[in-house]
């Protein structure tokens, strides 16, 4: 697979490199720069099957790059040391991203999922450049039959744990598996939306239709189902209402 490295930091780029030499020998660096501009016009002239892109980069950012190409035909691996909702964006959109300094199991991992993928799914790309662009994450790519379904966060009831996968319970669609563990949604949501009351549930407090203390305390959720709110959540819950 041919690739192209854009970092604006030198050292990146060559531990990046000696990495992939390493692990990596399917992949063919075919070109590094640290400027983003220059990475542009490297992406169209090698038409690489992916790039390794910096986030954060002086005068234009890796999103900003990503702006250029709205229909690309490479897959992307993130790499960045920072920026938070970055990160959530991208995790939105279902992308692949390797934080800094990057682990080489991590890298491995990356890049045996690009390996599957021809590349990037023209939806997933327009729906992280939608995120980067708002102020809160719109909408959830979550993998479905070989596919994605997005969804509006918005019309997210529920969603339920179980071991390491997470059931979505969405207004008036069917509930969605996902092999994701309830925690890295938790993170992924918005936090003035959704509120962990148990362990085993997050639910959109939006959604709540009615309170009750007793029993242990539970709330029913505008689709008729009750949620258990632990007794050490319980405070935090009402603070939200109360």
């Amino acid at each position: 697979m041919k690739a192209i490295i854009i970092d604006d930091e030198i050292a990146a780029i060559e531990n990046l490199q000696i990495m992939l030499s390493k692990y990596c020998k399917n992949i063919n660096i075919v070109a590094a720069t640290q400027s983003a501009d220059e990475g542009v016009f490297l992406i169209n002239k090698e038409n690489p099957d992916l790039i390794f892109l910096d986030i954060e980069m002086p005068h234009t950012n890796g999103f900003d790059l990503l702006k250029k190409f709205p229909n690309p035909t490479f897959s992307v691996i993130f790499t960045t040391a920072y920026n938070q909702y970055a990160i959530q964006a991208i995790k939105f959109s279902a992308l692949d991203y390797l934080l800094k300094p990057i682990d080489v199991d991590e890298l491995i991992i990356a890049v045996s999922k690009v390996e599957k993928k021809s590349k990037v799914d023209d939806k997933r790309m327009n729906l992280l450049l939608k995120n980067i662009d708002a102020k809160t994450t719109k909408r959830l790519a979550l993998p479905k039959d070989g596919g994605y379904s997005i969804i509006k966060v918005e019309t997210i009831i529920r969603c339920e744990a179980s071991d390491n996968y997470t059931t979505f319970y969405i207004k008036d669609k069917k509930p969605i598996l996902v092999s994701r563990t309830l925690k890295e949604f938790e993170n992924m949501l918005p936090k003035d939306n959704f509120f962990r009351v148990h362990q085993s549930h997050l639910i959109n407090i939006d959604k709540v239709e009615e309170y009750y203390k007793t029993d242990g305390a539970y709330v029913l959720m505008e689709d008729g189902s009750t949620v258990s709110i632990s007794r050490r959540k319980k405070e935090g819950f009402e603070k939200l209402f109360f």
